[in-house]
């Protein structure tokens, strides 16, 4: 099945969205210098400059071979194969921050203003966005104490087995197989597969193509058979899951509603322009270095130095940006924009002016 409605498609449309409401309220009230009509096209923008931003980040920063590779299969170049996932929330950041410049540059309206208005709706978008991830069983959590009532269990787990050859667990899932009986191949036909067939495969994985190729089909139908509620598989690989933080949920509170909320607060009032972007900046960039405490790190770059991730590392360099530009937008000297208890009569005077 190659079309239907995608989860992380509908995180991204609900943040845009709703931050479009948003604005569009302030902008009716004076709060901001956009136009109406203009809010919808900058919307727009800022949506590619999220995926164009956020997919070479993710080239840059975790797998910067995607770059130089090339093969007969469309689209041909490992940059634009977004089927096969890859996104950097940093990288999207910095395109976001690109798409402000550009904008507000082309008409005529303060690019520092353009980026506070951008921070309700990003931060919308990272609430909605780590719960697509929770549904899709990506970007899973560690491993979780035996005491803590909130683990989940992700099949997803399995594919990191694969991509670490680790042929003890693909050999554990001998007992899910057989509950499964058949699969699918990706020519379409039906196989049917016990045990200790399934286990030669596992045991050759790290040398054999054909049996590699085979127990990643596996992997994909026992993921499938569990998503379509088959009960004998699911309790099955429950046995051979590890019990993990639901990360994502954690850090769809933390970078998502948190930052959202605190901006409300700070932007009730009008402020400098820049202030509410940086203060997004840092907040986001503070709660992801907390949050990634209960996430695996991507499984071809691991722990970094101190026991850190890439993802907290760069989210320490930008919060140090972050707090740097907070300081400088908060000190020059600028006219307050923004803020959604605005009063409209002090807005029409600031019109007039």
């Amino acid at each position: 099945e190659t079309f239907g409605i995608r989860w992380y498609g509908l995180a991204y449309l609900a943040g845009l969205g709703l931050g479009y409401l948003i604005t569009l309220q302030m902008t009716k009230k004076g709060a901001t210098l956009f136009k109406t009509e203009q809010l919808a096209d900058y919307g727009t923008y800022c949506a590619i400059g999220v995926l164009a931003g956020g997919r070479l980040g993710y080239c840059l920063f975790y797998s910067p071979e995607l770059l130089s590779s090339v093969d007969g299969v469309f689209p041909y170049w490992g940059v634009f194969k977004v089927n096969e996932g890859g996104m950097a929330s940093h990288g999207g950041i910095l395109g976001v921050l690109l798409v402000a410049y550009l904008y507000g540059r082309a008409h005529k309206i303060p690019w520092l203003h353009c980026l506070d208005v951008t921070a309700l709706g990003a931060s919308l978008g990272f609430f909605f966005g780590r719960i697509a991830n929770f549904i899709n069983g990506e970007l899973f959590g560690r491993e979780a104490p035996g005491d803590f009532s909130w683990a989940v269990k992700f099949p997803q787990e399995m594919g990191l087995w694969a991509q670490k050859k680790d042929i003890a667990k693909l050999v554990s899932l001998k007992e899910t197989v057989e509950a499964l009986k058949e699969f699918k191949s990706s020519a379409g036909e039906l196989i049917q597969v016990k045990g200790t067939e399934f286990v030669v495969w596992a045991e050759n994985y790290a040398s054999d193509y054909g049996s590699r190729l085979k127990v990643q089909e596996l992997i994909e139908a026992i993921i499938k058979a569990v998503q379509n509620h088959n009960a004998e598989v699911t309790a099955a690989l429950g046995q051979v899951l590890t019990p993990r933080y639901p990360s994502q949920l954690i850090q769809s509170i933390l970078e998502g509603l948190l930052v959202f909320i605190a901006l409300l607060v700070l932007w009730r009032k009008p402020q400098k322009p820049g202030v509410i972007g940086a203060a997004f900046g840092s907040l986001y960039c503070l709660a992801r270095i907390v949050g990634e405490q209960y996430r695996m790190p991507d499984a071809n770059i691991g722990f970094q130095l101190w026991g850190l991730t890439r993802g907290q590392w760069l989210s320490i360099a930008m919060l140090f940006v972050g707090i740097a530009f907070w300081a400088w937008a908060y000190m020059r000297p600028s006219e307050k924009l923004g803020g959604w208890l605005y009063p409209a009569a002090v807005a029409k005077e600031r019109k007039k002016k």
